[in-house]
């Protein structure tokens, strides 16, 4: 008899636990603010270091990989083509697409996570900015053209696209290449930061099919035709000075991402 009593209040008090920490996951539970489909066009880049160094908060710092396809890439520049955005009930935000492109540094914070860090961007849809890393310019200027060919079982795209700032501030990739094979990635949480205002940040749960067209460091086929980059103008001036590198072209043909707020 005594025994089930015991046991009896051990019951009461695990349930009385979950009871008392139960708002507490409600309250800190992370809550969907968007979904989006996208394709995007990325490179790897590697900056001045002096010069990142002035866009991060205090006690952050570069995390700059050592090896593999991101050796060496502190900056990247992500031109982003969002096909699709939508609300959590299905609906669409705004326009229900747009067009844009950032600036993201991969970076450690002062907790010393890995995370991504948005330090600037332009983009096509003025209600877009500030936007939500508080970065964002309007492009008074603003073009995108992506097309895609297949001759004798040879897939080629051509991406051109052009963004620019009233203040200056100016990024444009032109680019020619032959598509292969990829992989699907697993849905992984990555965290995106604010330069402006670091305690600011959004989770993007997102799974990907990534087409490396040249790396040089992992030197695999090289399925670029033709290609230029022009980053310039405002505050991206000093980023771009004429001794930034390309480390890696990326076709990331698809992404599905949910965004998430702490």
């Amino acid at each position: 008899m005594r025994l089930h009593k015991i046991r009896r209040n051990v019951v009461q008090a695990i349930f009385a636990a979950y009871l008392f920490s139960a708002p507490a996951r409600v309250l800190y539970a992370e809550t969907v603010v968007e979904k989006s489909v996208e394709t995007r066009f990325q490179l790897d880049l590697h900056v001045p270091d002096a010069v990142l160094k002035s866009y991060l908060p205090a006690g952050w710092t570069p995390n700059v990989a050592v090896q593999g396809p991101a050796k060496d890439c502190n900056l990247r520049a992500i031109f982003i083509d969002r096909i699709t955005v939508n609300a959590p009930d299905g609906k669409p935000v705004g326009k229900g697409s747009n067009r844009l492109v950032y600036l993201a540094a991969p970076v450690k914070n002062g907790a010393g996570e890995s995370v991504q860090l948005i330090i600037g961007g332009l983009t096509e849809d003025p209600a877009d900015a500030p936007g939500p890393f508080g970065l964002y310019l309007p492009a008074k200027t603003h073009e995108v053209q992506r097309s895609t060919s297949a001759v004798s079982g040879v897939q080629s795209d051509s991406q051109d696209w052009t963004f620019e700032a009233a203040s200056g501030e100016h990024l444009e990739l032109h680019i020619k290449f032959e598509r292969g094979p990829v992989n699907r990635t697993n849905p992984v949480d990555v965290k995106f930061y604010s330069a402006k205002t670091p305690t600011t940040y959004q989770i993007s749960r997102q799974a990907q099919s990534l087409d490396i067209l040249r790396n040089t460091t992992t030197t695999p086929p090289d399925r670029v035709k033709s290609f230029s980059f022009k980053g310039s103008g405002g505050s991206y001036a000093k980023l771009f000075d004429g001794t930034e590198k390309l480390l890696s072209w990326d076709h990331i043909v698809w992404i599905d991402r949910t965004v998430l707020a702490p």
